[in-house]
């Protein structure tokens, strides 16, 4: 392996959501608390046109709601409970919008990863909305945005804000790194499917940093360390910081 010398970035995927509801200021609360580097979160945009926190397009899966995300006002989302599918203990809990999460952000020393969630829906001015908040709080150097979308990395481009982007991809592509950096994106997010020593090499080779997502089992951590990613985006950050410092400690000895 020819990687070592990079540490990998532990990276709470919508925060520690192996122990707290995903995308809930608790999961974000416990990430920190555990160790995490970075917290990547999901962004959806409501009726209103407000970025509010959630993964999946749909509200049926992690809240008590019904329908779409984008048919809601803010006010309404957050009349919905989104902890209590997951246990009773945290039975209430509301959905957060992008400005309450920067804003309990901002004085932690912890990085963060923005993910788009315009691949289904293509939320108008959505990449202008975002930039606007992530300015208004001044995180602009610990922040990376996200998107499956390869149109709203090239619009997110020719907007030159120098935020750091990063194509999210879980299929193949014969020109991966040439393509991410011909949209704009300085990174590359891949599932850990696409994960292999050749795309590694082609990418140091461009300067893109390969971030890897969803990674939990130890056998994986420890490949994606030996090959030198620059992050793990993990639902169990604890571990993987435990993990990673068995892993250099082996290496230094």
């Amino acid at each position: 392996m020819f990687g070592v010398s990079v540490l990998t970035q532990i990276i709470a995927h919508r925060g520690a959501s192996e122990i707290a509801p995903e995308n809930t200021l608790p999961a974000f609360e416990l990430a920190n608390r555990l160790g995490a580097e970075s917290i990547e979160t999901d962004i959806h945009l409501t009726k209103d046109h407000i970025p509010i926190l959630i993964h999946d397009e749909h509200l049926e899966r992690t809240t008590n709601g019904k329908g779409f995300v984008k048919d809601y006002t803010f006010a309404e989302l957050k009349q919905l409970d989104a902890g209590a599918w997951f246990s009773k203990a945290y039975k209430q809990t509301q959905l957060i919008s992008l400005a309450e999460f920067l804003q309990w952000i901002k004085p932690k020393q912890i990085n963060i990863n923005l993910e788009l969630k315009n691949e289904k829906f293509r939320y108008k001015h959505l990449e202008e909305i975002v930039y606007e908040q992530i300015e208004h709080y001044g995180v602009e150097k610990r922040t990376i945005i996200s998107t499956f979308n390869p149109e709203s990395i090239k619009h997110m481009a020719t907007l030159n804000k120098g935020i750091p982007l990063a194509l999210l991809r879980s299929k193949k592509h014969r020109r991966l790194c040439a393509y991410a950096l011909e949209l704009g994106a300085e990174s590359l997010h891949i599932n850990y499917r696409l994960l292999n020593e050749s795309l590694i090499r082609q990418c140091q080779d461009k300067h893109i940093k390969v971030r890897v997502y969803t990674v939990n089992k130890y056998e994986q951590m420890i490949r994606c360390f030996q090959l030198g990613c620059h992050g793990i985006i993990t639902d169990i950050p604890g571990k993987a910081l435990y993990y990673r410092k068995g892993f250099i400690l082996n290496h230094l000895f």
